[in-house]
């Protein structure tokens, strides 16, 4: 299928001087994602449910994983600074080992405060990783493939959590904790192998961008893209990073009833999710500019008002009705498609507004906007549901997305498009 742009801006990966979406490079650091983050994904849930055997109520359980997002996004704060003045080399391998070397600690305590403090450690590590690995995704292809490098990426992230959310605890419960923390934890370390393979893939071609250096020669450094420019994608990311939270934190528990529904639908929201990223690459680089941001956030409005409709009408813990689960099936597989699609859009407008010189910095914010949109959103949304119930608590989360609107207009055109 063609794309809509001249031959001479879709030039081929080697007019670069980059290996691209077929190199090793981008090979490894698909699969250093892919095999890292099981090491955040299983531990996510089981450091919770380790605190409670030891004696923990759900809150101080919850701060294991506040703990960890708490670091998580104070680290991101200073990863443009640290990428800039170190490169990109080490970075990702050493938030692999920062994030998978503690996690067998976990197996020595079920105590509240060693938790804490190892997750706290683990925290840096992922920030590390979560910045490093988005800005990388864009830095290892040529310009005509960043919509579907960073889709790509996102697959690598969502596809094994499908698996492995719910993996984690099963491994747990039938090989004990401690068997679990060191799996995990291994894995992080085999990602920390595959992203130093970068540097040696492709006869040395990576190397540059690893160093920090950008594409293009420029007479003086570029100044850092003024964070103003940030602002309206990362608020979208933000309440669509909340709303998925609110989705995958709270669902279960008025639908304790209707455990296959609850099955259902959140495997229908991970995978909307990975659907939408992926059409949202590949639509970037087709046509040279954002298209999907406006119907991505229509459309997790949509399947947020549809999941609040289904509580208010049959989520009190017994078996929901009929209506009750075909409307929460249907709202979690919207807000999947769209929070996939607005992922890729506001983090392709951030590259775009920041330029080559600034993809750390866009990476950092866009990190910053999903991690803190998460915890936040979770915490937000806990408090309106014990205010005001299910129902309406989902249905100013869909709310506030409709009003943020007006800043899913803004586009981003493809620094190659004509």
């Amino acid at each position: 299928m063609a794309r809509n742009r001249p031959s001479s801006s879709a030039r081929a990966p080697e007019a670069t001087g980059l290996p691209g979406l077929r190199g090793r490079g981008f090979a490894l650091l698909l699969a250093a994602t892919a095999v890292g983050f099981c090491g955040f994904a299983a531990v996510l849930p089981l450091v919770p449910l380790w605190a409670t055997r030891g004696g923990a109520g759900e809150f101080g359980a919850g701060s294991t994983t506040t703990a960890f997002m708490l670091t998580t996004v104070a680290t991101q704060i200073f990863m443009p600074r640290l990428l800039e003045r170190c490169g990109y080399r080490w970075i990702l391998p050493v938030g692999c080992l920062v994030m998978g070397a503690p996690t067998p600690l976990f197996a020595l305590t079920d105590d509240l405060a060693p938790l804490i403090a190892v997750s706290a450690v683990r925290g840096v590590g992922f920030g590390m990783v979560t910045v490093a690995g988005t800005a990388l995704a864009a830095r290892l292809v040529p310009p005509a493939q960043v919509g579907r490098a960073t889709s790509y990426y996102g697959l690598a992230l969502g596809l094994p959590q499908v698996l492995i959310l719910p993996g984690g605890v099963g491994l747990a419960l039938a090989f004990g904790f401690d068997t679990a923390f060191w799996i995990t934890g291994l894995c992080s370390v085999a990602g920390a192998v595959f992203s130093v393979g970068i540097w040696y893939a492709d006869g040395g071609r990576n190397r540059a961008v690893l160093t920090g250096r950008t594409r293009t020669r420029v007479a003086a450094p570029a100044p850092p893209v003024p964070l103003p420019l940030l602002a309206a994608p990362l608020v979208l990311m933000l309440l669509t990073a909340s709303a998925g939270a609110a989705v995958s934190t709270f669902l279960a528990i008025p639908f304790e009833g209707a455990a296959w529904t609850v099955a259902g639908a959140l495997a229908g929201y991970a995978l909307g999710v990975v659907i939408g990223r992926g059409a949202a690459g590949n639509l970037y680089d087709r046509f040279g500019r954002t298209v999907l941001l406006v119907p991505g956030t229509v459309a997790a409005a949509v399947g947020v008002c549809l999941v609040a409709a289904a509580l208010w009408s049959g989520g009190d813990g017994a078996a929901p009705g009929a209506a009750a689960v075909l409307l929460v099936l249907a709202g979690t597989a919207l807000l999947g498609l769209g929070f996939g699609a607005v992922q890729n859009e506001t983090l392709t407008v951030m590259l775009d507004r920041a330029g080559p010189a600034g993809v750390g910095r866009a990476s950092a914010v866009w990190n910053m906007g999903y991690d803190g949109g998460t915890g936040a959103g979770a915490m937000v949304i806990g408090m309106l549901i014990q205010m005001l119930g299910y129902g309406p608590a989902f249905a100013l989360a869909a709310a506030a997305l409709v009003a943020a609107l007006p800043l899913a207009r803004t586009r981003s055109r493809s620094r190659t498009a004509p």
